[in-house]
């Protein structure tokens, strides 16, 4: 059967990969993180506008306190209709998610969503689809200090144990590189404090 079982997936390479997926964040226990939004979040800025992205993949968002883990996965649950219905439409099982916000930093500032693009092996990728969460998403313009929040669907997983570069227009940032270790050592930490709980737990 151990056999039969490896062939299978040797041969769809796409059910090995949404199942090293599903291990992959199985992994990160829930409750224990310390991370908050920011610390997870691209920027990039001229004078006009203020663009944050966080990538909305457990296995990450799992290392977010708790309250913080849980307000996104409230935001995708409340929204998943929509998410299915786009994802559907473009022919994608398992889009890749993330919470994309533009901050007014002048008056009357215009922003487009689909100039936001990502940059993974070498590859562009444009926005499949955009579910607007505020109402000012829509207008695609903003006073100074005003925000409109979407979440974006990319057509393959955002590669948040490797690297991607996020882009609008001129603006570039390649800052998830430099992540990479702090994720790793709130990931083992988490780790640590779930088996410790569990060692614990045992002996009482």
């Amino acid at each position: 059967m151990r056999t039969l079982a490896g062939l299978f997936f040797l041969l769809v390479p796409g059910v090995a990969a949404g199942a090293q997926a599903v291990e992959r964040v199985q992994a990160v226990p829930v409750s224990y993180g310390t991370l908050s939004q920011n610390d997870l979040a691209l920027r990039v800025r001229n004078e006009d506008i203020e663009i944050r992205f966080i990538p909305l993949d457990p296995a990450v968002t799992r290392l977010l306190a708790n309250d913080a883990f849980q307000s996104l996965r409230s935001l995708v649950e409340t929204k998943r209709r929509a998410i299915d219905s786009v994802a559907s439409r473009a022919g994608v099982t398992n889009p890749g998610l993330a919470l994309v916000s533009f901050f007014g930093l002048r008056p009357d500032t215009r922003f487009d969503p689909q100039t936001l693009t990502l940059l993974i092996r070498n590859r562009v990728f444009r926005p499949l689809g955009l579910i607007p969460i505020s109402a000012k998403f829509t207008s695609q313009q903003l006073d100074a200090r005003e925000q409109a929040s979407a979440i974006y669907l990319f057509e393959e997983d955002i590669p948040v144990n490797d690297s991607f570069s996020l882009s609008y227009g001129a603006l570039v940032s390649e800052d998830w590189q430099t992540k990479q270790s702090m994720i790793d050592r709130e990931r083992a930490r988490v780790s640590a404090r779930a088996r410790a709980e569990r060692a614990d737990s045992t002996r009482r």
